[in-house]
């Protein structure tokens, strides 16, 4: 899979956002290092801390199904009706991928036609893993 067909599969999981709150939709496409496709979307609450982003709701996906080797991640969002340049995850989920993925592991960020890839230790210099119990 290419990284614009994951970008792609990342915006199409946006299109099932339940955001009625924030009214900022996100989608995620995680690709597993056998070639499989998870996606997610983020999913609001009316009690805030309840709800879920898109980039745990991909990965909780694969784990639960039994997948623990990923090969990248991409992520779209942005405000109702617009697509943000840049929306990274946020520091749950950013450590959610640490638990998963080696800091060399490819992330997607931006929207189809202007996207670019970082790696987890980019967006996470400072991971907190099972290392360091």
């Amino acid at each position: 899979m290419t990284d614009l067909e994951l970008m792609k599969a990342a915006q199409k999981a946006r299109e099932y956002s339940y955001s009625p709150y924030s009214h900022f939709s996100v989608g995620a496409a995680l690709l597993t290092k056998s070639g499989k496709l998870y996606t997610g979307c983020n999913i609001e609450n009316a009690s805030y801390p309840a709800g879920n982003c898109a980039e745990r709701t991909a990965i909780f996906k694969a784990v639960s199904e039994g997948e623990r080797e990923f090969a990248a991640l991409a992520i779209v969002g942005g405000k109702e009706g617009e697509t943000s340049d840049f929306c990274a995850p946020c520091g749950i989920c950013r450590q959610v991928i640490a638990e998963f993925c080696p800091k060399d592991f490819k992330i997607l960020l931006g929207n189809e036609e202007h996207y670019k890839a970082f790696t987890l230790e980019m967006l996470l210099p400072y991971t907190f893993t099972s290392e360091d119990l």
